[in-house]
């Protein structure tokens, strides 16, 4: 579907009003704000509103809108947006609510929220039950509700299903400058990825930010994305939820190591979108990525004046994915000369309080310090109450971080440990002076992993499109073990070798053939071990006999494979289809250890060598791999091959498939390969 025009909504030069008190609203913030614009309330019995004189009806306006603001009923707003649209208006927001939101206690709800959508045709509407949308570039306010911005020259875009978090996020004192706040409600034609793609190719537009319950289409998430790194605009997410629609029952452990929440992780880390966690972390890093954009690395330095913020800092970098590099030999030096033989030189550095209150002694610490090469140089620094205090001292600080950032052009951050001890004119002034305000140490530091993750994303080749394949129609059916594996050699896993028999005899006979020791499996049992249909390391004839006896009330025939030598570590390989991006590669410990250790990696189709090669480096079980105790090493090359195998088989067959599971496959010590030992497919039959 290609996307529609919303340019005219968003940015628009004529505004149409359609209610009472909050149309009213509208025009008092687009007043307030500066709205250049002509502003066209209608209204059926009031002859005016704030001086504008009321139209009587749509077809009475002087001219199609570019936006409007419907703010009646909603079966008045299903009339009203069929007008507009045969009016050749822009688009409309819609206010109401008792759509589909409402509907297990409105009933029509559904059937309102469809005919909507119908009269809307190809005109852009937002909603239904949301607030519109505030532009304080332009100062164009689609939005009933008092709010906290200002207007900007350039900002960030932020954009959210919920008008009351978007409220909340309108009062922020972090100085964040805010050039777009967007709300799209139930997302009933016109989801949030559809209006990030408008926004962030607005000029004055730096980086986006997303709140979302659900992903509305990954299509347009896909756009946004290309959209991003072609523009150089990044994108953060805060992802809240579940998926629009329940699992498919499923057969087997690859469910319950996919989940929805790894496979929303997994779908951004394809698309280098930074995902966050709560909303003080999503504004923070919007401030890096507006003032800084993506950082290069990881690596960051931190000062404090404190021993014991010094280990704060410390110990929440534990928790992330970044670095805090020892300093250079070139650092030293300077550093010694000015904060005496007293202090320790290190990374995070306690500076303690010889220079407190001293700002060329400061500015030449600050100076040494970020001239370390890192991708942010945080200074700690909470300031006190100044209704009972002094912050003289802090404001010299202040000065001396600028100083430094100004003398070796490197980022620099000031850091509160606590987010209500940073005012927010200090934040404004700094965020004026090119340094950064960051509220809360692991807000802070989850900012900094969240850009450094866009920085490492665009400096690799853009992704594939997603594989987003539909199931087929056909019946789903549980392939026999030695189906599975036969369909899975044909792509290059490696599987024992095996023979199929009927008998005890025979399998007895295939036994003899292979060599012991064997394994024997029931043909036609989904979970063999708790239904006795697997036996292992079975060493003479007639112990494969007697197994086969024993298992003969429940098989349908016998599997007789060849035992593989100890492994190094066990490993599951599988596959489930998520009702969101489809097929989805999942990976994790294996045997015993799948439900126990609960590790796991997801990668979305197609998946690239780089990313099987990082997903398996990312697991517990890598510790294993790698020769844990003076164990041998893993066939790591083998393994990563096996998993390239898997998911060129389920691109092959993406249609077709419900649930893969290889479990487990055990890899050999290193040049020996890996073997998948079970298998399981479920798969549709047309």
């Amino acid at each position: 579907m290609s996307p529609r025009p919303l340019d005219r909504l968003t940015r628009p030069k004529t505004i149409a009003v359609f209610g009472g008190k909050e149309a009213r609203r509208v025009i008092e913030q687009c007043d307030k704000m500066g709205f250049a614009g002509e502003i066209w309330p209608v209204h059926p019995t009031s002859e005016e509103i704030l001086g504008r004189p009321c139209f009587r009806s749509v077809a009475a306006l002087p001219g199609a809108p570019d936006a409007a603001f419907v703010g009646v009923n909603r079966l008045s707003t299903i009339e009203i947006v069929k007008e507009l649209s045969a009016r050749g208006a822009g688009g409309a927001v819609c206010y109401a609510s008792g759509f589909r939101e409402a509907v297990s206690e409105l009933p029509d709800g559904d059937d309102l929220q469809a005919a909507l959508v119908e009269a809307a045709g190809d005109m852009p509407v937002l909603g239904p039950n949301c607030y519109g949308f505030i532009n304080m570039l332009d100062g164009a306010l689609l939005w009933p509700d008092q709010h906290g911005m200002l207007r900007v020259d350039r900002g960030v875009a932020v954009l959210t299903q919920s008008s009351n978090i978007a409220c909340n996020i309108s009062m922020q004192q972090r100085g964040l400058p805010l050039a777009y706040l967007m709300t799209a409600g139930n997302q009933a034609q016109t989801g949030l990825a559809e209006l990030a793609c408008t926004v962030i190719a607005d000029p004055r537009v730096t980086a986006v930010g997303l709140h979302v319950e659900g992903f509305d289409s990954l299509e347009a998430l896909e756009r946004l994305a290309g959209l991003a790194r072609q523009l150089r605009k990044p994108v953060a997410m805060l992802k809240v939820g579940k998926s629009e629609a329940a699992r498919l029952a499923t057969i087997s452990h690859t469910a319950s190591l996919a989940g929805n929440d790894r496979v929303s992780s997994a779908l951004l880390d394809r698309l280098g979108i930074a995902r966050l966690e709560t909303l003080p972390e999503l504004l923070e890093t919007l401030k890096l990525l507006h003032l800084y954009g993506p950082l290069d690395s990881h690596e960051i330095s931190s000062m404090s004046c404190s021993g014991g913020e010094a280990s704060l800092m410390a110990d929440a970098g534990v928790r992330r994915k970044i670095a805090y590099r020892p300093l250079a030999e070139d650092q030293l030096v300077p550093l010694r000369q000015t904060l005496g033989p007293m202090v320790t030189l290190s990374n995070p550095l306690d500076y303690h309080t010889f220079v407190w209150g001293n700002g060329e002694k400061q500015t030449a610490a600050f100076t040494a310090m970020m001239q370390g090469a890192y991708a942010l140089n945080m200074v700690v620094l909470d300031f006190p109450r100044r209704d009972r205090c002094d912050a003289a001292d802090w404001l010299t600080t202040v000065n001396a971080i600028v100083a430094a950032h100004r003398a070796t052009g490197a980022n620099a951050a000031v850091v509160a440990s606590m987010a209500e001890n940073l005012p927010e004119d200090v934040a404004v002034r700094l965020m004026r002076d090119g340094v950064l305000p960051l509220y809360g140490i692991d807000e802070a530091l989850a900012a900094v992993e969240a850009a450094a993750f866009v920085g490492r994303a665009w400096q690799m080749p853009a992704s594939e499109p997603l594989l987003v394949t539909a199931a087929s129609a056909g019946e789903a059916i549980t392939l026999n073990e030695d189906e599975a594996k036969r369909e899975l050699s044909g792509y290059g896993l490696v599987v024992p070798q095996g023979l199929i028999e009927f008998s005890p005899k025979a399998a007895g006979e295939a036994a003899e053939t292979l060599g012991f020791p064997v394994a024997l499996k029931g043909r036609g049992v989904a979970h063999k071990t708790e239904a006795g249909a697997v036996k292992l390391n079975l060493s003479s004839r007639d112990e494969v006999i007697a197994a086969a006896q024993g298992m003969a009330a429940v098989a349908q025939g016998y599997l007789v494979e060849k035992m593989a030598s100890r492994p190094v570590a066990e490993i599951i390989i599988g596959a489930v289809r998520d009702p969101v991006a489809g097929l989805v590669l999942t990976l994790g410990a294996g045997g015993i250890l799948v439900d126990l250790l609960e590790d796991a990696a997801v990668l979305t189709l197609p998946a690239s060598g780089e990313a099987i090669s990082s997903a398996l480096s990312g697991l517990k079980v890598k510790k294993m791999l790698d020769g844990y105790r003076g164990a041998p090493r893993g066939d790591m090359a083998a393994l990563e091959r096996a998993v390239e195998a898997v998911a060129a088989y389920l691109v092959a067959n993406a249609a077709d498939i419900d649930e893969l599971d290889i479990n487990p496959v055990l890899v050999l010590p290193e040049g020996e390969g890996v073997v998948a030992v079970d298998a399981l497919i479920r798969r549709r039959i047309t």
